[in-house]
Order: structure tokens, then C-alpha cells, then sequence
């Protein structure tokens, strides 16, 4: 017969390990959630209805009081996590919507510098038909007035319990290109976000960011009246 001494010693140390693998589990939770936090959250967290890619910190970057005027490009901030087994692909677009203060644009892409054109020799082969179909445009496009840039689709393949991170600073970006109306700091613009899994098609307004630090202050202006 063992000792109730032993007995209660014995319980205690089982006690013990489930309380230390209670607590690894837990740890380890944190860990995987806290891997998504990369940076600090100041946008618009949601996901698609059976969690399958989580949208996380989606926002515009804060251009200053001013905003962004209409016609012109903003830079989005965001992160997808695909949280299947299968790779996803996520398409982002565009469009009108009646909300106040939500404007939209032309599109959604990624935009970076175009590469320098190679300079035609009379000995370069000539491309092919198919390699020109992906060139050519179909209609005479003009001059651009500034650096030339390339826009590729807003269209995302995330591998298995993969992601894609988009940020301001990156060197090629993901923007809304031609927005509607001006985008002052208050405001969003609307997005719309497709998957590849059947995932119903969500409609998500991505705000403008707020600063890291406050605006200067302005002095109040005293009359002499005042002064005296």
C-alpha cells in the first residue's frame, strides 16, 4: 500500500504537467496570432464568413490634411492570411457605392516602374504573334506626361496557410488608381474582395490612416488691441 504522503505528491506533479500544457497551448496560440500583428493595427480587420483568409490593418496611407485629390492614386495597406490548405487566390477591385463619404476609383493594382524598352536592332528576332498580342495595346495610347509606370491586376495567389503583405513603402505598391472624388483624412474608398474558395464576395471600405504624431499646432493670432 502506498503512503498518502506518495499519493498526494503524485497528484500534485500531474497536476502540475497539465497545468504546463495547458499553458504551452496557450502560448502557442498567441505566437500564431500574433505572428499576423506585424504591425501596429490602425485598419479595418474582418475576414470571409467561414474564415478561410483573414483581412487585416487595410487602409490608405495618410497623405497629409490635404488628402488625395480626385484623379489621383493612393497606396493601400494590407494583409491577407489564407488559413485553408489550399491555395487561394484573392482578386481586389472597385466600385461606386451611395455610402457617404466612401468614394471609389478606376481600379485596384499594383503599380511600380516600368522597365526601360530595349532599343530594336536590325538583327533582333522578330516576336512572335503571341508575344505580341501581349504587348501591343489595342487602341494608340498617348504619351505619358510623367515616369512610365507598369500596373498589374489586383490578383493574388496565397499558398496554403500562406500570405501576402502589402505596404506603402514596398517598391512596387498596391493602390486605387483614379479616384472618384477627393479622399480627405475621414474618408474610404470602397473595395471589393473576391476568392477563389466560393467565399461570398465582400464589399470592405479601407480608411484613410490616421498620423503617427498630430499636425502642428497653429499660434492664435492677437490684435494689437489685444496685445495691450
Amino acid at each position: 500500500m502506498r503512503p498518502l504522503g506518495t499519493r498526494r505528491a503524485v497528484r500534485a506533479a500531474g497536476a502540475a504537467t497539465v497545468a504546463v500544457l495547458a499553458l504551452a497551448g496557450c502560448s502557442a496560440g498567441q505566437v500564431a496570432e500574433t505572428a499576423m500583428l506585424d504591425t501596429p493595427i490602425g485598419g479595418v480587420d474582418t475576414q470571409t464568413v467561414s474564415g478561410s483568409v483573414y483581412i487585416r490593418n487595410l487602409q490608405v496611407e495618410y497623405p497629409g490634411v490635404e488628402g488625395y485629390a480626385a484623379g489621383s492614386n493612393a497606396p493601400l495597406e494590407l494583409s491577407l492570411y489564407n488559413q485553408t490548405d489550399n491555395e487561394i487566390t484573392v482578386s481586389i477591385s472597385t466600385k461606386p457605392t451611395e455610402q457617404a463619404e466612401v468614394v471609389s476609383a478606376s481600379q485596384v493594382g499594383v503599380v511600380s516602374a516600368a522597365s526601360p524598352s530595349p532599343v530594336a536592332s536590325s538583327s533582333a528576332a522578330a516576336p512572335s504573334s503571341e508575344a505580341s498580342a501581349e504587348v501591343e495595346p489595342s487602341a494608340p495610347v498617348a504619351e505619358p506626361s510623367g515616369p512610365a509606370v507598369d500596373v498589374a491586376p489586383a490578383q493574388f495567389k496565397i499558398g496554403a496557410q500562406g500570405s501576402a503583405l502589402f505596404r506603402p513603402t514596398d517598391a512596387a505598391q498596391l493602390q486605387v488608381i483614379g479616384l472618384s472624388e477627393k479622399l480627405p483624412p475621414g474618408t474610404s474608398v470602397n473595395l471589393v474582395f473576391e476568392f477563389s474558395d466560393g467565399s461570398p464576395t465582400m464589399e470592405v471600405q479601407a480608411p484613410v490612416a490616421t498620423p503617427l504624431s498630430p499636425g502642428p499646432r497653429e499660434e492664435p493670432h492677437l490684435d494689437e488691441d489685444e496685445e495691450h
